[in-house]
């Protein structure tokens, strides 16, 4: 063999070795970012056990995504397996599971601030969508969780492959931990109507997919078969123009389909926005389309 080959393939399995090596190095480091310790210091909320607030928590625990991830009765759910390598499944949260001994900052870090009783991330769970919650829906949906019956108890199942550990490792994917802006003052109580700061507090469920103002584009760390998120908000792109009222916009939350009959991706929770209320939809509606350059 020529000299010149021999160093050229020589060299080009060192790049490759060279390359496993940094995957491998990288790799662990993401093992340990989710190992890592959050300080972060939260204000309790007061325990209730009142029928009205059990009923407005049992709503926001349909509305916006817990049943969808944790299951209807609180005891856990396979949310992703895609075939790949990555399988995620979601936690018991009855009283019989992972929030069996949670005190009431413990609550506030988890579903505000994605962080773990110990400090440590929870690597999967959209507290950005629910950071900017009331203390009273809050505790509302502490109060119905804490009343569902007792489940297995089992616990978080995440397995992820390697590109996403990679990636999550050099922050193009990011835990809800690390998209929040933990300083931010408490959210004060709006009131529940057809208006867009009505629709504005709804929207904040929506921007764990679709991002932080509502942009929409590809969903980081989820399965590459997802679709891309929509564009909510104005501009190139956007698919609000095709929902020029709010009785189309509820019907594409009720049936998955848009007004020309086609099917969106399942991909989106339609198990939950078509628990959405008449006023949450409505609201949610005037204020995407309320938006400096919307419809």
């Amino acid at each position: 063999m020529k000299t010149w080959i021999r160093r050229s393939l020589i060299g080009v399995a060192s790049l490759v070795g060279i390359a496993a090596v940094a995957v491998l190095v990288a790799a662990h480091m993401g093992d340990r970012k989710r190992e890592r310790h959050i300080e972060l210091a939260v204000a309790p909320i007061a325990y209730r056990s009142d029928a009205q607030s059990v009923e407005r928590g049992g709503y926001l625990f349909r509305s916006r995504g817990c049943g969808e991830c944790h299951g209807a009765d609180g005891a856990g759910k396979t949310v992703i397996d895609d075939g790949n390598g990555m399988l995620v499944r979601s936690p018991d949260i009855t009283p019989a599971g992972v929030v069996a001994a949670y005190e009431p900052r413990d609550w506030v870090r988890s579903i505000r601030h994605g962080v773990k009783p110990d400090g440590r991330p929870i690597f999967i769970m959209p507290s950005e969508d629910f950071n900017r919650l009331t203390d009273a829906d809050v505790a509302s949906i502490v109060a119905f969780t804490r009343q569902l019956p007792r489940q297995r108890g089992d616990h978080a199942v995440i397995e992820l492959p390697l590109p996403v550990r990679v990636l999550y490792a050099v922050g193009v994917v990011r835990d809800a931990a690390e998209k929040i802006d933990h300083d931010l003052p408490v959210a004060q109580p709006i009131t529940e109507d057809v208006s867009a700061a009505h629709g504005a507090y709804v929207a904040n469920g929506c921007i764990g997919c679709h991002r932080a103002g509502l942009v929409g584009g590809k969903i980081a760390g989820a399965p590459p078969s997802w679709p891309a998120a929509a564009r909510l908000a104005p501009g190139a792109g956007s698919v609000m123009p095709r929902y020029a009222d709010a009785t189309a916009f509820a019907t594409l939350l009720k049936t998955g389909k848009r007004p020309d009959g086609s099917a969106v991706s399942t991909v989106m929770p339609f198990s939950s926005l078509r628990e959405l209320s008449d006023i949450d939809v409505r609201a949610l509606h005037l204020y995407l389309t309320s938006l400096p350059g919307g419809t």
